[in-house]
């Protein structure tokens, strides 16, 4: 096989489709039977010079595909086994990979980087490999500037494969010399200095050491500006992408540097070529989001003991800074709306200008104001839609108090413009400034709101009148209907919004049926809006949104009578499906609200559930999420009648119980068996059986999203309280899985904040089930059966309190289960409370919380632990 290993990777090329897959499958016979001889002669090739450059760069690819993945149980999988490989083998594979980054072809080279960084990935945390930096280091010396920018290449996807922490600190400087050197416009080609470049971008993360030395930081600062001068379009590019890194990762060290960043990025946005432009932006972009953060942190509440001080650079830039963002305004590309993956110098401007107007507030609104003045009513089209893309940028900072004055002087003007306007960009920028305005300032407090009686029916006219308009006009008016809407949503029994209810809806219908709803996300954004607008009806409707069941019932038919469609059309019949679900969800959800119209409702339960299940059915295989949110709404709404649904729809919910490759279904399916058992509450036992083994089975899975344990965890909770003492049988499975993940919960010293979010989540989830658990046992003759349990669970509560990383949330659910423990178990647990190295500080510090939740619980706990000691 390894003698014809060049023709298979060439034919796998081939435009003959027959051949292509003969060669795929050929390949893929070859790596099942015998993984170390693929891999090996994989490497052989691309490492072979008298190879085509087609094959050796396909066999690189291949090679880099069994190392990584994007899921992360495959993920997993790969690495283990690449783990178990034979050394000296994988010593030839790896000796194949560095030697190709001497090759003459550039396309070998590259994919030889981007391989040898995934090994690097796998096996430096391992602590395999050490040789590895020494020797490309070596290579950065080598004369032939191929190989250096190879090198360099290389160094910076590994940078970009392993964490920090795996390469000690006297590694790192050397990393960042050899690159920072390469970067040097007396060093080599322009190849070499644009592989420095883009591999510093990776390495930052390297720097925080570097950083903090004024010389190393100044020296490396001096190189990126010095790069942003380069005359090379691509080496000025990625320098600004380091400068803006730098800008998100090291914001503290900034301020000698930042007037000369503001010289050259300022010059770079009104000169030089797009691309450079943009990354220019971004760095005042990247600022934005650090102070943002800052002062959403800490309020504004500075010492000098704050973590990070906030530096107020943007305050300090405005002057200078908003008019050059308000230039790029003017930019705009004639076809810019109807290319939706467009981002040119106007998008990134008003972006930018809309994250500075967060950052500085009403500082921003008398820069801005003039040039608004000054272009709205101009002749260019281009003037118009650039003051108005500029009132759309600055509504979400500045105080209401100062925006409303304007708003109220503007709407009638912009309203106008909105129909009568000649240019579509204008129309389209001025419909989403609409949106904004009700978004930001629908609700704000002030003595002259924005939305009155008097102009409401003016407002609702312009918008159903716009939603005839082009598809990207009518997308975004039907945007701006939201947020009206939205903003109705806890008015009450009565909406200003009623009168106009049925022409609204009529509207969006008609905006739905249009041809051309496919584009510009406009059936989507109708969609969404009529969802809102059922959501914020009044009661005086509730006649018309029963009415609106029927119809949104016949269209969700109709999708399902279609025959024999091709799989482009499968696909938008499937969004459609999606939707129509949804909607119907909504409408569940708003008429089961209130006794009378629930009632009502409860006449088309059984055709609404026929129809979700047709929906099921014709999708075979999978599952489809919004079908299954609005089963959940259905079960909440039915209440114990859900029963007569369950033995059809039972197979659905084992599928997406199952449905690994669709994790989020998964998820959501798991969420809806909660519903359920809140619904059909002890009727659901029948089914328990099943359910339990798919949850436990799923939870053994390596293929399991983690994202989906939490919500399994509150899944035992939803069947324990169903169910009651009819748990028993399955504590002996369920418990060791919850005590196996506390174990892995309560250890979290040195995560980052997504994983401490995460941990927080499944600790809920876990504890959720124990007190559910705990809760269906009460009084019971078998409760008994959970002492053996206890000692863990207070470890479990220990450990917790121990780490002190507990949201509130978690820490309302603990102190919960802490009294579920003494209020069921009794003596049992009271003697082990009176042990435990934590609990009566635990109870102390939540007794003493602001949070009135988690003060409520541990006042219930406290009465319940001293019940249970003085028994």
């Amino acid at each position: 096989m390894a003698m014809e290993v060049t023709q298979v990777l060439l034919s796998a090329q081939a435009v003959d489709s027959t051949v292509r897959k003969h060669a795929e499958e050929t390949l893929k016979q070859f790596q099942e039977q015998n993984l170390p001889g693929f891999l090996l002669s994989l490497s052989g090739e691309l490492a072979n010079e008298e190879k085509p450059v087609e094959s050796r760069k396909l066999a690189g690819l291949i090679l880099k595909n069994a190392l990584d993945a994007k899921e992360q149980h495959r993920k997993y999988e790969l690495v283990q086994r690449w783990l178990s490989l034979d050394v000296a083998l994988k010593s030839q594979i790896k000796a194949c990979l560095l030697q190709t980054l001497s090759s003459t072809a550039s396309d070998a080279r590259s994919t030889a980087s981007q391989v040898i960084a995934k090994v690097a990935g796998i096996e430096l945390p391992q602590k395999q490999w050490p040789e590895l930096i020494l020797s490309l280091l070596s290579n950065i010396h080598q004369v032939p500037p191929h190989v250096k920018q190879a090198t360099l290449e290389t160094l910076g996807y590994l940078c970009e494969e392993v964490v920090p922490e795996v390469v000690d600190q006297d590694q790192v400087n050397k990393i960042l010399t050899a690159v920072v050197q390469g970067m040097n416009a007396n060093e080599g080609s322009i190849d070499v200095r644009l592989a420095a470049t883009r591999a510093l971008y990776n390495a930052l993360g390297f720097a925080q050491a570097n950083f903090s030395n004024d010389m190393e930081r100044d020296y490396i600062m001096r190189v990126v500006c010095e790069a942003t001068l380069s005359t090379e379009v691509k080496i000025r590019q990625a320098a600004f992408e380091c400068l803006a890194s730098i800008g998100s990762s090291y914001y503290e060290k900034l301020a000698p540097y930042i007037q000369d960043i503001f010289n050259i990025t300022s010059k770079a946005v009104r000169e030089d070529e797009e691309p450079v432009a943009l990354q220019a932006i971004e760095f005042w972009s990247s600022i934005c989001d650090e102070e943002i953060d800052i002062l959403e942190e800490y309020g504004g509440d500075f010492t000098a003991d704050s973590d990070v001080p906030c530096y107020y650079f943007i305050k300090q830039a405005l002057p200078a800074l908003v008019p050059m963002l308000l230039e790029t305004l003017l930019k705009q590309e004639e076809d810019q709306d109807q290319d939706e993956g467009a981002w040119n110098l106007a998008m990134a401007g008003g972006t930018c200008l809309g994250l500075v107007a967060r950052t500085a507030g009403d500082d921003i609104v008398p820069l801005v104001m003039p040039f608004i003045e000054a272009n709205i009513t101009k002749e260019d089209w281009r003037h118009r839609e650039a003051a108005t893309y500029a009132f759309g940028s600055i509504l979400e900072g500045p105080s209401p108090d100062k925006l409303t004055p304007i708003v109220n002087v503007a709407l009638n003007f912009m309203l106008s413009a909105l129909t009568k306007d000649p240019s579509s960009h204008v129309k389209d920028t001025t419909a989403w400034t609409l949106g904004r305005i009700f978004e930001f300032l629908h609700g704000a407090t002030v003595e002259t709101p924005i939305i009155t009686p008097a102009n409401c029916q003016q407002i609702i006219t312009v918008l159903l009148q716009s939603m005839k308009d082009s598809p990207n006009v009518a997308e975004k008016a039907c945007g701006a209907l939201y947020f009206l809407a939205q903003g109705y949503e806890d008015v009450g029994p009565t909406s200003p919004l009623t009168p106009f209810f049925q022409e609204i809806v009529q509207s969006l219908l008609n905006v739905t049926h249009r041809e051309d709803a496919g584009e510009s996300r406009l059936r989507t954004s109708a969609y969404e809006a009529l969802n809102e607008v059922v959501r914020s009806s009044g009661d005086e409707t509730a006649r018309l949104v029963l009415e609106l069941v029927q119809v949104v019932m016949t269209e969700l038919h109709n999708t399902l009578e279609a025959q024999k469609l091709s799989s482009d059309e499968r696909e938008k019949q499937n969004e459609l499906q999606g939707q129509l679900c949804g909607c119907l969800m909504v409408i569940i959800q708003k008429l089961g609200g209130s006794e009378p119209t629930k009632y009502a409702l409860m006449q088309y339960a059984d055709q609404i559930m026929n129809l979700f299940l047709r929906v099921f059915a014709c999708r075979s295989a999978t599952v489809h999420e919004e079908a299954m949110f609005a089963i959940g709404a259905l079960a909440y709404v039915t209440g114990p009648n859900f029963a007569k649904y369950m033995p059809e729809f039972y197979k659905y919910l084992e599928m997406g119980l199952q449905n690994f490759e669709e994790y989020q279904v998964c998820a959501v399916t798991v969420g809806i068996v909660g519903d359920i058992c809140r619904a059909l509450e002890d009727k659901i036992l029948p089914y328990c059986d099943g359910i339990m083994t798919l949850l436990l089975k799923d939870l053994s899975s390596n293929q399991l999203h983690r994202s989906v344990k939490p919500p399994i965890f509150l899944c035992f909770s939803d069947i324990a309280l169903a169910i009651g003492e009819n748990f028993e049988k399955y504590l002996m499975y369920a418990m060791p899985m919850l005590q196996s993940a506390a174990e892995l919960s309560a250890h979290t010293s040195g995560a980052d904040d997504e994983m401490i979010e995460y941990t927080n989540l499944l600790r809920n989830g876990i504890l959720e089930a124990y007190s559910a658990i705990l809760q269906g046992f009460k009084n019971s003759p078998k409760t008994q059966l959970l002492i053996p349990y206890a000692p863990h669970i207070l470890q479990f509560l220990d450990s917790m309190y121990m780490e002190k990383d507990m949201d509130d949330v978690v820490m309302k659910t603990a102190i919960g289960v802490l009294g579920d423990l003494a209020d069921t178990l009794g003596s049992n647990a009271g003697s082990l409370i009176q042990q435990s190295l934590s609990s009566k500080d635990f109870l102390n510090e939540c007794l003493s919380s602001d949070d009135h939740l988690i003060k409520a619980s541990a006042e219930w706990a406290r009465l319940a632990i001293s019940r249970a000691i003085s028994v």
